[in-house]
């Protein structure tokens, strides 16, 4: 399997490159990109997977995403209590705009490359279980509930 994983690694390594080093060397393969997920989170995977289970909430107005937020933090975050991901889609149900809102805000598992800019780094650096805060792409405003990763 190592084998197999470093060619999956090489043809994305151009998202990865971004993530993990800001550039530079890390675009020539899979063993340039495994030294620097070393480095930074070997512990709790972050960085360093290749594929994750998400869900999100996107709204084009800042004060909505904002709202919906609240509603998360209120509910589960300020008692210290992880979001659940049958209540994060009804949240999701109720203010995403996006198409994926209907299905619960349900991106299901995406690898390496596949998002946008910031989208990509917030859902890669997010650890399983837990909620972004609120962040800004070319598409709108989003909140990401990570739900799992894998290589």
């Amino acid at each position: 399997m190592g084998k197999d994983g470093a060619k999956a690694k090489g043809k994305e390594a151009s998202g990865k490159g971004k993530q993990a080093g800001g550039g530079g060397g890390a675009d020539k393969g899979g063993a340039a990109d495994k030294g620097k997920g070393k480095k930074e989170s070997k512990s709790d995977g972050l960085g360093t997977c290749t594929y994750v289970k998400a869900r999100h909430i996107l709204a084009e107005k800042q004060g909505k995403i904002q709202e919906a937020y609240k509603k998360l933090q209120e509910g589960w975050l300020d008692s210290g209590d992880k979001v659940p991901p049958a209540e994060f889609a009804k949240l999701a149900a109720e203010y995403s705009e996006c198409p994926s809102g209907k299905k619960g805000g349900d991106l299901g598992w995406f690898p390496r490359g596949k998002m946008a800019g910031p989208f990509q780094e917030v859902a890669f650096n997010t650890p399983v279980g837990t909620l972004s805060a609120p962040f800004k792409s070319t598409h709108g405003y989003h909140i990401i509930l990570v739900e799992g990763r894998k290589n």
